[in-house]
């Protein structure tokens, strides 16, 4: 019979009796059945970290499972050796799950993106069972250098989720938390350009480039406390001369700069760039400001979208972070802001018992290939998969869905 949106069809005719199996329980049965070796790629992934835009082998465990059951497979998109696009069924709805594999320099997964990966091959596997049925197209994008890099603002940028209705991902945090929220985030390097010289024989004829670093961050501090809320100034010298007897000709600051939104933080930015540009003029040294990744917007979740999610996890007995707190925890940033504020998308974090660590700790790093880690695999994967299930057949959240992918669609021409 052909597919229906009430997600049921007809399995099997025996005289009177009609046997109907229900896409949620199919697309949950499949997650189920590949539990172990979800939990096994989440730890594989765990083991060999890899940093931004070198997840060669992550990639490779990543697309194993999905290449197995069909999806179709491209690699290299955008232009972006690690970063892929898994594609199953050929319906009129195209749902995008994006996973993320990077990890962090010496702590390793300490953002858990592990969980993240693994948790996006479950999905795909949940809804590539019931694609047919519901005249779902299944993607799964493949996104390298969260952490720094912004690999989903570049395959944006290059049209990879051009024909994308609804987009997803799971976050491990230390708590649930549905309507997510991220602060905007520029990413930047402050190079201060002075002149070597003898620090003890002839520091005169010298321009101390580090004193120039130091001048400026003492600027940034005295800011800090005019700043609007929710705007943010976190960094580290990168670069601070070679050796104490030569004055150094050279330093470089590398900083975040965050905020609500971004009007705020181009706000930040020039405020900022003042304090850069004094460290330079009190010392007689010149300065350069390079962005060195895409900027990151914050994240718009769409409303409708996260009621369905936090139908589905709660079913799944999880008690996430009640709506009118989810604005006063903001978590970090991320490059898929960027993402949802083109596409309605959802990017909520789900709990993992932490021992009270934090994200980008080496805690959290432990923490994320433990058995609340295991089950926040399993419990992410089988809540995106029942989310959209839940929007695929019911005709207003289709037809809203459709409607805004034709208008963006029509924009991009």
């Amino acid at each position: 019979m052909p597919p229906s949106r009430s997600g049921r069809q007809e399995a099997q005719h025996d005289g009177n009796a009609v046997y109907e199996v229900d896409a949620t329980a199919r697309g949950d049965a499949a997650i189920r059945a590949a539990s172990a070796e979800l939990i096994a790629l989440s730890h594989a992934i765990h083991g060999e970290p890899e940093l931004a835009f070198e997840e060669t082998r992550s990639v490779a465990k990543t697309i194993a499972p999905l290449a197995e059951r069909g999806f179709e497979i491209e690699l290299g998109v955008a232009e972006l050796p690690t970063a892929f696009r898994a594609r199953y069924g050929s319906g009129a709805l195209t749902v995008g799950i994006c996973a993320e594999y990077d990890a962090l320099p010496e702590i390793g997964h300490a953002c858990g993106h592990n969980v993240i990966a693994a948790s996006a091959v479950g999905a795909a596997l949940g809804l590539a069972e019931v694609a047919d049925e519901l005249d779902l197209t299944v993607l799964v994008f493949g996104t390298p250098a969260e952490e720094s890099g912004g690999g989903k603002v570049l395959m944006l940028e290059r049209g990879v989720f051009d024909d994308v209705a609804m987009a997803m991902m799971v976050h491990p945090g230390p708590l649930d938390i549905v309507g997510a929220r991220s602060l905007a985030l520029a990413d930047v390097s402050v190079v201060f350009h002075g002149r070597e010289a003898h620090a003890s024989a002839a520091p005169e004829q010298g321009r101390n480039a580090g004193d120039a670093v130091t001048v400026a961050q003492v600027a940034l501090g005295l800011l800090r406390q005019h700043l609007l809320p929710g705007q943010q100034l976190h960094g580290i010298v990168g670069d601070g001369g070679v050796a104490p007897n030569i004055v150094p000709g050279r330093a470089e600051l590398l900083y975040y700069l965050r905020a609500v939104d971004s009007a705020s933080l181009d706000d930040l930015m020039r405020r900022a760039s003042a304090c850069f540009e004094a460290g330079a003029l009190a010392t007689g040294c010149t300065h350069e400001i390079r962005t060195l990744a895409p900027t990151y917007t914050e994240l718009t979740p769409d409303p409708d979208l996260l009621l369905v999610y936090r139908e589905q996890l709660t079913g799944l007995g999880r008690v996430p972070l009640a709506p009118e707190f989810e604005a006063q925890r903001p978590l970090g940033s991320t490059d898929m802001g960027n993402v949802t504020n083109v596409i309605p998308g959802i990017h909520p974090v789900i709990g993992i018992d932490a021992g009270g660590a934090v994200t980008h700790q080496p805690g959290f790093a432990a923490a994320s290939v433990n058995a609340s880690a295991d089950r926040a695999v399993l419990d992410g994967a089988l809540a995106l998969t029942r989310t959209a299930i839940t929007v695929a057949r019911d005709d207003i959240h289709r037809d809203r869905l459709l409607q805004r992918l034709v208008q963006r669609q029509e924009d991009i021409r």
